[in-house]
């Protein structure tokens, strides 16, 4: 088990790495570069910008400027923001609470009401529930993350008036009432397509684990139905799903990214997006960093998990 974990690690270091690597060369060599925010501005003359660039060590080669970027991020000094001077981590921790609060509501309603739609459709296979959740997901995974959001704000918030349009809360309120308020419509939107993958993992799984021997043998014995599904098929339905977890968490964050956006929701999708606008690229760095290492992490906490209730797998 030791040695799986590491060989694990191993890897995600590694790709962690490489990540780092092409993000960086590709933010430095995109039109503009770093001192794009400063060459817009009127005041700014030649010498200004020669100063500017000896002073972020933009002069040397790019090889360099990775090693010391990355040399100083592993000590935990991920540079500072263009537009504030402010720490590249304290922006990204004021954000981080936002964007964890509409994943994990998200991904407890999708994953629950997925897996609920996937027994369900597993147990009446090919009926008219079975039929519509089919469509339902094959038309969840179809609709755009964006799309979805915009028609929910026209026809709850616009049309009907039940749900605010954006924002985290009110403004002068703040209560917890104000803000699950504000995160229905955010949330839902993110699990729509969440739940759509839940409900067809779960149906295939379910399917396969109610075809087995030793369900047959269990129905054989007179072994009541309920305690065929609870005691044996759901609890080894559910395993696969571990899997599925982790293999979700970079749509979720990738689907956040979006719902943020559409939403005015505080996150890092927000933040993101507004750090490209202003080409404050020491938060992008730091926002694609610790994104791809809450990914990674997810990942492998997913395999060393599975590995754990299954055995099996640590042969791999």
């Amino acid at each position: 088990m030791a040695r799986y974990v590491i060989n694990r690690l191993g890897q995600a270091i590694m790709l962690l790495v490489i990540v780092s690597a092409i993000g960086f060369a590709i933010l430095h060599l995109a039109p503009g570069g770093p001192l794009s925010q400063y060459a817009a501005s009127a005041q700014m003359t030649q010498e200004d910008l020669d100063r500017v660039t000896k002073q972020l060590g933009l002069d040397r080669p790019l090889p360099i400027q990775y090693l010391d970027w990355f040399g100083r991020m592993v000590r935990g000094d991920w540079g500072r923001s263009y537009r504030d001077g402010e720490a590249v981590l304290s922006v990204i921790g004021s954000h981080l609470g936002a964007t964890l609060e509409l994943m994990a509501t998200a991904t407890i309603i999708a994953a629950l009401l997925g897996c609920w739609i996937g027994i369900l459709g597993a147990l009446r296979r090919y009926s008219l529930f079975d039929s519509l959740a089919t469509v339902g997901a094959m038309i969840a995974l179809s609709i755009p993350t964006f799309w979805f959001g915009l028609v929910m704000i026209y026809v709850f918030s616009v049309k009907l008036g039940w749900l605010p349009a954006g924002n985290r809360e009110t403004v002068g309120d703040g209560s917890l009432l104000d803000l699950l308020h504000h995160l229905i419509a955010p949330a839902l939107v993110l699990a729509l397509v969440e739940t759509a993958m839940w409900g067809r993992f779960m149906r295939s799984s379910m399917l396969e684990v109610i075809n087995q021997d030793y369900i047959r043998t269990a129905r054989a014995k007179g072994m009541p139905e309920w305690r065929i599904l609870t005691l044996h098929a759901l609890r080894n339905a559910l395993l696969p799903m571990i899997t599925v977890a982790g293999l979700q968490f970079p749509t979720v964050l990738g689907g956040a990214l979006v719902a943020e956006t559409v939403f005015t929701w505080p996150g890092m999708g927000r933040l993101f997006l507004d750090s490209i606008g202003y080409r404050d690229y020491p938060v992008v760095m730091g926002i694609l960093m610790f994104s791809a290492t809450m990914v990674l992490i997810g990942s492998l906490l997913a395999d060393i998990l599975y590995a754990v209730v299954d055995p099996r797998i640590r042969v791999g």
